[in-house]
């Protein structure tokens, strides 16, 4: 029989067995779990048809603009200022037409009063001769032939009177040309850069008294780069152009483009294009101006590209574009890419019209990997071209 002391150092061995016995029935008696297997999902993209189109290329460049015509004004006749235009200050703008500046005329109108009275006087001379010709002529009739001469007939005397007359009008003509020019005209819609005379100044024949930029027409000088060139039009007859100022308020003119430089600039190895603006300052158009040095952008149209695809940039990386094939697979296609052109890449060779582009891709693609296309909320898809 077993002492007090034995029996409380056997108890919790006893307690500890048998909760383990229990544990086992339980465990032996309970229904087995059920094995579970995971099931990997197939990612889902969003994708897009494809369909070629034909695609005239879109040319952009930028430049400056500059005047079409620069004149450096200078006077024709010597005399002193006595007047000008209130818009001919530096900065101010002249019509064509309009009278810049005048000369003092009176020396220059008695010269024309002259140079008339000079040729009334050789045309009176002239009708006298002309009568002593005829004179001569009737009585030449009752000589004999030898005694007949040119100079009995007053044929030299006739020809100076002419002469004469011709000198006469020639005079004339340049006395009423110096009076024209005593008043200085416009020769274009103008802007004047400088002027160097003052009411009071004499000046002489040839000095140089001011500055014009023709403003009824401005150009553009714009780089074409050579990857650009390629895609230059066989003829830019009648080729538009549109003209943008950006800023804080953007301003679009429409111009055209008229000739290249015809020459490779040795710098830049790029060709210039020519691209003209009528009224840039608005004065007939009443359109806002767009004043000389400013910085502009010129686009306009190209060749036509036949078959192509017009992707946005994000979609082509590396050359390479995923795809999803008939049998619902992503594909990786290398791509010809022709040029980029804004936000978009135009694409030649490397697509075909069955595939279907991914545009947005799992966060390890793979090639080969099974996706599910997304559908839209419509069950309609978007069409790229």
């Amino acid at each position: 029989m077993l002492s007090k002391p034995m029996l409380r150092w056997l108890l919790p061995f006893v307690v500890a067995g048998g909760s383990y016995a229990g544990y086992t029935a339980i465990a032996a008696t309970a229904p087995e779990k059920e094995s579970t297997k995971e099931t990997i999902a197939e990612p889902t993209v969003q994708a897009s048809s494809l369909f070629p189109t034909d695609h005239k290329v879109v040319i952009t460049s930028h430049g400056e603009l500059v005047p079409f015509e620069k004149t450096h004004l200078s006077a024709q006749v010597s005399g002193e200022v006595i007047s000008w235009h209130p818009n001919f200050v530096t900065g101010g703008i002249v019509k064509r037409g309009e009278i810049l500046f005048t000369i003092e005329s009176d020396n220059y109108e008695a010269a024309v009063l002259q140079a008339e009275a000079a040729l009334a006087s050789a045309r009176a001379t002239l009708i006298e001769e002309k009568a002593k010709a005829e004179v001569a002529k009737r009585q030449a009739k009752q000589l004999s032939d030898k005694q007949v001469t040119d100079l009995y007939l007053r044929k030299p005397h006739v020809l100076s009177a002419e002469a004469q007359v011709k000198s006469a009008q020639a005079s004339l003509k340049r006395a009423k040309r110096d009076l024209e020019n005593c008043k200085v005209i416009a020769p274009y819609d103008a802007l004047v850069v400088e002027r160097d005379i003052g009411v009071g100044q004499f000046v002489t024949s040839g000095s140089r008294i001011a500055t014009l930029n023709n403003i009824e027409v401005a150009e553009i000088h714009v780089p074409i780069a050579g990857f650009d060139s390629a895609f230059l039009p066989e003829s830019i007859n009648e080729l538009r152009a549109t003209v943008t100022q950006q800023g804080i308020l953007s301003t679009t003119r429409e111009g055209k483009v008229v000739r290249d430089l015809g020459m490779i600039d040795s710098a830049t190895r790029m060709i210039n294009m020519v691209i003209q603006v009528e009224d840039p300052y608005g004065i007939d158009n009443k359109q806002p101006p767009i004043k000389f040095g400013s910085y502009v952008e010129v686009s306009f149209t190209g060749k036509e590209l036949k078959h192509i695809y017009r992707l946005p940039q994000e979609l082509v990386k590396n050359r390479t574009v995923w795809v999803v094939n008939d049998d619902s697979q992503l594909q990786p296609r290398t791509v010809t890419v022709l040029r980029a052109e804004g936000e978009f890449m135009l694409v030649g060779d490397g697509l075909e019209q069955s595939d279907k582009l991914v545009l947005t891709l799992p966060e390890y693609p793979q090639k080969g990997m099974a996706v599910q296309i997304a559908k839209k909320n419509d069950d309609s898809e978007t069409v790229v071209q």
